[in-house]
């Protein structure tokens, strides 16, 4: 387009000058491996030595012995006035939600079947 500008001819291009010919030199070195090798020793150690005893060397084992009848015994007391366990708990939150389910859904719900009952029922005959 240049060349029409300057109102000279550009010379031909001699055949085969378009093609871009591929060498072993020319091509990409092989990319680095990205992974680790790892060796096969394992980090966790096992070992069967028993744990030393604690040292309650603060309070006797009869005081722990008291110390844990007297929580027990006020366990046992809360649990029997308010025997309430997680499932009755759950019962009592899902009650007002099911409730309200059922009233938006069980009238359409059960039309809806009977609808379709009725109209086996009548191509049965």
């Amino acid at each position: 387009m240049l060349a029409e500008l300057d109102g000279s001819k550009a010379a031909p291009k001699p055949p085969g000058a378009d093609v871009f010919d591929l060498t072993e030199a020319m091509a990409a070195p092989a990319p680095a491996p990205t992974f680790r090798t790892i060796d096969g020793t394992s980090d966790v150690v096992f070992s069967n030595r028993p744990a030393p005893p604690l040292d309650r060397g603060l309070i006797s084992s009869e005081t722990i012995a008291a110390v844990g009848s007297a929580f027990n015994t006020l366990a046992h007391t809360i649990i029997g006035q308010n025997a309430r366990t997680l499932e009755d708990l759950v019962k009592e939150m899902l009650r007002p939600m099911l409730k309200s389910w059922l009233d938006d859904n069980l009238p359409g719900l059960v039309e809806r079947i009977v609808r379709a009952e009725i109209e086996r029922v009548s191509r049965g005959r």
